[in-house]
């Protein structure tokens, strides 16, 4: 279950960095948004320093799992709110990405609450 829990936090955090490689303007022309890049380069490193501390510390990785999964889910949801308020960027890829980063957030989080506590070590 542990490698489980660490397989969605560097799929997570991977995507909130090709969100925000796009958000840089890097990847695609067009769609360049300070500070949603900012946002998602700081959920992006949460979600690493997450999966490298449960590399570290093993008996912690559903806690660890847990907590910076709410934290990018808190974040995501405030990214759908000002989408839906017109602040941030209202562009489809931007609410399908959304969107589907909060179930897999959702998922993950749900993955990481049923994974024994401290007993799944590496």
């Amino acid at each position: 279950m542990t490698q489980t829990v660490r397989l969605f936090l560097l799929v997570e955090a991977a995507t909130f960095v090709i969100a925000a490689l796009v958000h840089s303007g890097f990847l695609v022309a067009g769609y360049a948004h300070w500070q949603a890049r900012v946002a998602e380069s700081v959920i992006a490193g949460v979600l690493f320093g997450g999966l490298l501390l449960s590399l570290f510390i093993a008996d912690w990785t559903r806690n660890v799992g847990v907590v910076v999964q709410l934290f990018a889910l808190l974040g995501t949801l405030i990214g759908i709110v000002t989408i839906i308020a017109g602040i941030g960027p209202r562009t489809i890829p931007d609410v399908v990405y959304h969107i589907a980063i909060a179930v897999v957030l959702a998922v993950g989080i749900a993955v990481a609450r049923s994974a024994p506590a401290g007993s799944d070590r590496a």
